[in-house]
């Protein structure tokens, strides 16, 4: 088995684990710990964290591990790092929202060269081994295919809520597109799959476990994904732009280039 393909079963493998693990806990009444006012973790984000980092460590021992609450796990300067993301949605998870994402990928010197994003509820894993951009249910996959056709844009309204409502408020905005808000990154996933023509975050996404994955599937997709001044991604922090096309892209871009930079 070529070793990429070796690297993105076990990044399904481990995703999965932890979609389990949140489908049995689904509905139950939840533990909270908060890390801010707005913002807090629940026991189940640390269980999902723990199968997904035991199935790696199962597998590849020597790995580091980057997870969203255990921090990271073994050397900053390690070759190969796994980026973990357990429950992206953690505030929809607690108030029985079934609109979350367990988001596994691995970098190596510094490129995501695999990674998958699975959704417990609908069953579906999204993944890219850095050549195919698949979707994987009931045992069958399917290439995605990137579309602006919906005109739907989603909001990622945690990296700056007054900008991003200052976006939807723009004439240009409202005439063309329609905006959704489903906060989990999983909506980053729906831009590849076609469900989404765009989505847009106005934090720092720069090495964040929180998009690691689903951009690699974007941009394995063929979807454009720039930062929200249009630089490649990554290298600032300035928010994230993720457009199913060229087009959209382009449209977005102009309308947000008239807001001037997000304060996150």
């Amino acid at each position: 088995m070529r070793p990429e393909l070796a690297d993105v079963r076990l990044a399904i493998s481990a995703a999965e684990a932890g979609a389990e693990v949140i489908r049995a806990r689904y509905g139950a009444p939840v533990v909270k710990s908060f890390k801010s006012e707005r913002d807090f973790a629940t026991q189940v984000d640390l269980e999902a964290e723990r199968a997904v980092q035991d199935a790696i460590a199962q597998v590849r021992p020597d790995d580091a591990f980057e997870g969203e609450e255990v921090g990271l796990v073994g050397a900053a300067t390690a070759r190969r790092t796994w980026l973990v993301d357990p429950l992206c949605g953690t505030l929809n998870f607690a108030a029985a929202t079934p609109l979350v994402a367990v988001n596994v990928a691995l970098r190596v010197e510094q490129q995501v060269v695999a990674g998958a994003m699975a959704d417990p509820f609908s069953g579906e894993t999204f993944w890219t081994d850095g050549e195919r951009a698949v979707r994987s249910l009931a045992g069958q996959d399917h290439a995605l295919t990137p579309s602006g056709d919906t005109r739907l844009v989603d909001l990622d309204m945690d990296g700056d809520p007054v900008w991003a409502a200052s976006l939807v408020a723009q004439p240009a905005f409202h005439t063309w597109f329609g905006s959704r808000v489903i906060s989990s990154s999983l909506a980053v996933a729906w831009v590849a799959a076609g469900r989404r023509a765009a989505y847009v975050h106005a934090g720092d996404a720069r090495g964040s476990v929180h998009f690691a994955a689903g951009v690699a599937v974007c941009l394995a997709a063929g979807c454009v994904v720039t930062d929200l001044r249009g630089a490649e991604v990554g290298t600032t922090g300035h928010g994230l732009l993720v457009a199913a096309d060229a087009e959209t892209h382009a449209r977005l871009l102009g309308i947000v280039s008239g807001l001037g930079a997000p304060t996150s």
